[in-house]
């Protein structure tokens, strides 16, 4: 799809910073309760009995009969902001990147290089600035509501961990969250590089068709964007999950003496769990983030579309003097 055009907002970064935005709040409020489950997986330290399916289950049921929908949605309003400044921020930067690298052709292809390098940049930035959220969303998810350590809001949060642990402890796991960089950046190269197929197999269908492709047609239907970027989040999941375990066990307060930093935390997982606890929750992990990532992405991609045809509408009234 062409990175040029008329824009909705002043800037083009803007219209995407937007659909990011919205498309993750969405996603959030879908997803929340299996978000909740995966934190609490990954912090285990004793393994789950049973299958996936059957795990997931069991302990939405107990979540619901010990505190109803209220504690299957507890840091929600965390979750919301956290995912809604990570994804907006990341459009924002990524949209930036590329429209820098692609400079005044507007139908220039980056390369996977290019795409890798435009999404580690705009991830690396993202993770910076919302690192203190993920904090308190760890320790929201992992403590009961009400319990004497827990937050009752992010604000509280932020504010009793840097009275208690001062700003190191905002940013307690940043090393882990810039190397996780490589999740968005390996999902973006991917996604990048099938919705450039995508688009040559339409542009080719309407030649085919003897059809004229104009900018009208310059989208691909919801169900190729589920599908590219479900693959693509698998690849790059399977691929980064287990930093994700460790961030998530030395953001965790509950356990904070026995993984007081990443070298402990790494060798004491494996000696004790081995390879497999790096993948704790990983199932759940790919029932919620696939879901997840193919409703943010497919909402985000229209929420884009949205804002892009109505630019070319308004653009197209001004030309024609109404």
């Amino acid at each position: 799809m062409s990175q040029n055009g008329p824009t909705f907002f002043p800037y083009a970064a803007f219209d995407h910073a937007a659909a990011g935005l919205g498309a993750a709040t969405v996603a959030v409020l879908c997803m929340h309760p299996l978000d909740l489950l995966k934190i609490k997986f990954q912090v285990a330290t004793t393994r789950a009995k049973g299958n996936v399916g059957g795990q997931i289950i069991n302990s939405l049921r107990d979540i619901y009969k010990e505190s109803g929908v209220k504690g299957l949605y507890r840091g929600v309003g965390t979750n919301v902001v956290g995912n809604a400044s990570s994804w907006s921020l990341y459009f924002l930067f990524y949209t930036a990147l590329k429209r820098q690298m692609t400079g005044d052709d507007p139908n220039r292809q980056l390369s996977a290089g290019s795409y890798l390098l435009c999404s580690a940049q705009a991830s690396a930035v993202s993770a910076l600035m919302t690192n203190p959220i993920w904090v308190v969303k760890v320790r929201m998810f992992t403590t009961k509501a009400g319990a004497p350590d827990s937050y009752r809001s992010l604000s509280h949060g932020i504010s009793s961990i840097y009275r208690n642990e001062g700003m190191l402890g905002l940013w307690k796991g940043t090393s882990l969250a810039l190397f996780g960089v490589s999740n968005g950046a390996l999902q973006f190269m991917t996604y990048e590089k099938m919705k450039q197929l995508g688009f040559k197999r339409k542009k080719a269908q309407f030649e085919k068709a003897g059809k004229t492709y104009t900018p009208m047609d310059d989208r691909l239907s919801n169900l190729t964007y589920t599908f590219i970027s479900g693959a693509s989040k698998v690849v790059a999941l399977v691929a980064t999950y287990p930093y994700q375990v460790v961030r998530s066990r030395i953001q965790n307060n509950a356990t904070a003496h026995l993984y007081p930093n990443i070298r402990t935390c790494v060798t004491k997982t494996f000696r004790d769990e081995g390879m497999s606890g790096f993948y704790r929750g990983l199932g759940t992990n790919l029932v919620r983030v696939l879901p997840g990532t193919c409703v943010t992405l497919v909402v985000y991609e229209n929420i884009a579309w949205i804002l892009r045809t109505a630019a070319m509408r308004r653009e197209q009234k001004r030309a024609d003097g109404l």
